[in-house]
């Protein structure tokens, strides 16, 4: 029970939209870095009064995109969710918004709550470069088998020991996660993506992932050698990192939970969505 004369402090759920070339990456650091999390604490410390800590469902890395980040933060403001979503836009920068603001329960976390992570990494397939797409899609010049593609990236679904596809040196512990959806989309010699969801991923596992599908659709591999890649256990293994500025957090799914507050703006996440 709370004591009596205490104000409660309101936690807001807000949906990001981020163009992830010139930030060093979510997480914040020391002074003099760009990054996401540094930059909209900043921003909300405007409205508090103070430094407010930010979660994030999750790390992207420098130069990866976000579509649909979620982040959570507890807030001394009397603005209720629209309002806050609009005075945030004012002031943050020309590549993130907040595309959206809900109050929340007080034990709302944006990392522990969600359900799944939806990642999206785009390549343009043709001959010429495309400046268009630059900043947001790898350029694989070269003719790609999307069949063989795709019978690699089946091989990915499910639940394994990702040790082969995790960063080099990376301390994280359990290397067991459960992929979803793993699936190769568009038309080859033009636009093309690589969908990847699942409940967590280990640093650079996506990238990594698209590393060894074009290598399979390069003919650097056959597509049936990914079980054995994954067998074994040894980022030697798997192909070459994908560079980041492919890569863009699509969305994070959450489940069901009561708000005392109406959420505004577009492209709410709250509800459970199915994977495909």
């Amino acid at each position: 029970m709370r004591p009596r004369g205490r104000r409660s402090v309101p936690t807001f759920k807000l949906t990001l939209e981020y163009d992830g070339t010139d930030f060093e990456g979510w997480q914040a650091q020391p002074e003099g870095h760009r990054t996401v999390q540094g930059v909209l604490e900043e921003v909300l410390a405007r409205f508090a009064g103070e430094r407010t800590a930010v979660v994030g469902a999750g790390r992207t890395d420098a130069g990866v995109h976000a579509e649909g980040q979620v982040a959570g933060v507890r807030l001394a403001t009397r603005l209720d969710a629209a309002a806050l979503r609009r005075a945030l836009n004012a002031q943050l920068p020309r590549d993130l918004a907040v595309l959206a603001a809900a109050q929340v329960p007080e034990r709302f976390h944006a990392r522990y709550d969600a359900r799944a992570k939806c990642y999206r990494y785009d390549l343009w397939n043709a001959p010429e470069p495309s400046p268009l797409r630059a900043r947001r899609a790898l350029h694989a010049p070269r003719p790609l088998d999307l069949a063989g593609m795709a019978e690699a990236a089946a091989h990915f679904a499910g639940t394994h020991d990702f040790s082969s596809l995790r960063a080099a040196g990376s301390r994280e512990g359990d290397p067991v996660r459960t992929l979803h959806r793993v699936a190769v989309r568009g038309v080859a010699g033009a636009a093309l993506c690589v969908e990847v969801s699942g409940s967590g991923f280990l640093r650079h596992m996506v990238r990594n992932l698209v590393g060894t599908l074009l290598q399979v659709g390069e003919g650097q591999r056959p597509a049936a050698s990914v079980p054995a890649l994954l067998a074994a256990r040894d980022r030697a293994a798997a192909g070459p990192t994908a560079p980041p500025w492919g890569l863009t957090l699509e969305r994070v799914l959450y489940g069901p939970f009561p708000s005392p507050g109406r959420g505004v703006g577009a492209r709410q996440l709250d509800s459970p969505e199915p994977l495909g």
